[in-house]
């Protein structure tokens, strides 16, 4: 299926209906999923994002109301707000459509149709739907980049777009957050946007680095602990949960927690109540969870050292934080940023990238991601002898050479040479570079094994 069709639902009871209206659509460039009735329109749309629902108004025999369809498009813009459906209607009950469009429909159509009203109908539709949703994601976004958690924050790369609309829509409810990605790519920067865009915003942020508290304190840490309750407690003291009530609580490096003290976490996300170390009083708090990890829980989970149940409380919802190589776009835009801030804090002001500099770092793999790239302009700012920084000044390991746009537009770009053979070309120079070593030039390549395994096959690659 071609995602760059638009993509239409289409509920009708009627077979012939569907039939023609799916042939119809089709030949004009559309993507079509056509269901007989309501129950299986509301499925679909709870899997998928349409561009335009079309629905009949009435699915029981000889039942002219309208009262289905018009229970249908309520429930269809509870799913998705900003949908355009359009209705359907025969000839007779257009008071019928009108008060369809009075409960949120864009427009209606008579049975029989005329196919180029139809079309016309359609397309207009769309076109202020996605009118809609682009003032809806960016009224959302603007939400989330006025905090002071965004400043330097960049996501104009399809797979950051993504997200930071996902995020968007997560942010304002109360609903656990589970954020995944590698080191360095900015979990920590999500977690306060989620928070800073909540209704929890002027309440505490408090955040937990999970893999710095030792197992023998971890009750006292999260939950607190009373006078007496063990030697060193002098004195009352409340915990992380207790500073994060009303607020926000995340839980970095969540996948460190010991499995010893998991059931107690659990317990606490459950129900919301804990208990002090050494107190019997029970105390109740109001915490929205966020944590992340770079660990494959899903592993953990099958190895035992994760609870399954604890991973389902986390994760009401997942955000995927892409790395940075598979988000070349955004590379010169960070950079660019990340050399103002510096110049600023180290009065440098006014320096610049040569075209060498910004070709190595749009080449470059990035295995430690925006930090690294953050760490490699500050250094490049605090060591330049001139205000204009060339490749050398940026110090990166030739050696890391990124399988991305970046690195094939750096090897194609007399227009001679093709992204496969490209990317071929790349793979053998990272296996020289090593001498054989799968896991170094994966490394290099910032693939994982399995996957530069899969492109050694796919170019016929063997290697002794």
């Amino acid at each position: 299926m071609d995602l760059s069709k638009p993509h239409i639902l289409i509920a009708d009871d009627q077979r012939d209906v569907r039939e023609a209206l799916r042939l119809l659509l089709k030949s004009e460039g559309w993507n079509c999923t056509a269901v007989e009735g309501p129950a299986q329109a509301l499925e679909a749309a709870q899997k998928k994002r349409f561009d335009v629902a079309l629905i009949d108004l009435n699915y029981t025999r000889d039942t002219t109301s309208g009262a289905e369809g018009l229970e249908l498009l309520r429930e269809l813009k509870k799913i998705d707000e900003e949908i355009p459906v359009v209705v359907m209607t025969a000839w007779g009950t257009i008071n019928v459509a009108v008060e369809a469009m009075r409960c949120g429909a864009g427009d209606f159509i008579e049975k029989p149709w005329d196919n180029p009203r139809l079309m016309s109908v359609l397309g207009n539709q769309r076109a202020l739907g996605r009118a809609r949703r682009r003032g809806q994601r960016l009224q959302a976004e603007n939400t989330l980049l006025r905090g002071p958690a965004a400043e330097g924050f960049v996501a104009e790369a399809p797979s950051m777009r993504r997200l930071l609309e996902r995020l968007a829509r997560v942010a304002p409810s109360d609903a656990n957050v589970l954020i995944l990605g590698e080191n360095g790519t900015g979990k920590g920067v999500i977690a306060r946007l989620l928070h800073d865009a909540s209704r929890r915003a002027e309440a505490s942020f408090v955040k937990v680095n999970m893999g710095g508290i030792p197992q023998s304190v971890f009750e006292a840490e999260m939950f607190g602990h009373v006078r007496g309750a063990f030697t060193d407690a002098k004195s009352d003291r409340i915990g992380r949960f207790e500073l994060a009530d009303g607020g926000s609580l995340f839980l970095d490096e969540i996948a460190n927690i010991p499995l010893a003290q998991q059931p107690k976490l659990l317990r606490v996300l459950e129900d919301g109540e804990l208990e002090r170390v050494g107190s019997s009083r029970t105390l109740k708090v109001d915490v929205r969870l966020i944590s992340a990890t770079n660990a494959d829980l899903s592993a953990e989970v099958a190895n035992g050292t994760f609870r399954k149940d604890l991973l389902f409380r986390l994760n009401t919802v997942e955000l995927h934080l892409p790395p940075l190589r598979e988000r070349g776009e955004d590379i010169p835009l960070l950079a660019g940023s990340f050399l103002e801030r510096f110049g600023k804090r180290y009065q440098r002001e006014g320096m610049r990238f040569s075209p060498s500099a910004m070709n190595a770092l749009c080449a470059y793999a990035w295995p430690g991601n925006v930090r690294e790239l953050s760490h490699a302009i500050e250094r490049a700012v605090l060591m330049a002898t001139a205000d204009v920084l060339d490749a050398s000044s940026l110090n990166l390991d030739s050696g890391a050479v990124a399988v991305g746009a970046g690195a094939m537009a750096q090897l194609s770009g007399n227009g001679t040479v093709t992204v496969e053979e490209s990317e071929k070309q790349l793979v053998r120079q990272a296996l020289e570079k090593t001498g054989g070593n799968i896991q170094r030039a994966a490394a290099l390549l910032g693939l994982s094994r399995p996957a530069l395994y899969r492109r050694m096959e796919k170019y016929g690659i063997e290697w002794p």
